[in-house]
């Protein structure tokens, strides 16, 4: 089992910066892919990024890609999401997801978990 608990949403305005946290709690957490997930109002969710279970690798939407950054630590079980030069565009409900089925699978957007997400609004 594992569970995630998002943290570091908030109200930005455009241009502005936010750290996104997600805890995960189970001993397996270093073994799994993690990833970043966002949901817009009438919007299906959508990927935004993705980190190897070591932190090695990293992969990003386009729409990020160059203004946001994953990272993790696996003595804390954290991932992270700092996400820089926001735009009106990134306001969504953020959702970190464990990779438990494997990398490719969660890029896809299947997980069987999910935190309950944190809200990003960004001001114009």
């Amino acid at each position: 089992q594992v569970q995630l608990v998002e943290s570091g949403g908030g109200l930005v305005q455009a241009g502005g910066s936010l750290r996104l946290s997600c805890a995960a709690s189970g001993r397996t957490f270093s073994r799994n892919a993690m990833g970043w997930f966002r949901q817009a109002p009438g919007k299906q969710r959508a990927f935004v990024a993705l980190i190897s279970s070591g932190g090695s690798s990293t992969y990003y939407a386009d729409s990020v890609k160059g203004r946001f950054t994953i990272s993790r630590d696996n003595v804390k079980n954290l991932v992270y999401l700092q996400m820089n030069g926001l735009k009106p565009e990134d306001t969504a409900v953020y959702y970190c997801a464990a990779g438990t089925r494997g990398w490719a699978t969660l890029r896809q957007g299947e997980s069987d978990y999910w935190g309950q997400g944190t809200q990003v609004t960004v001001s114009s």
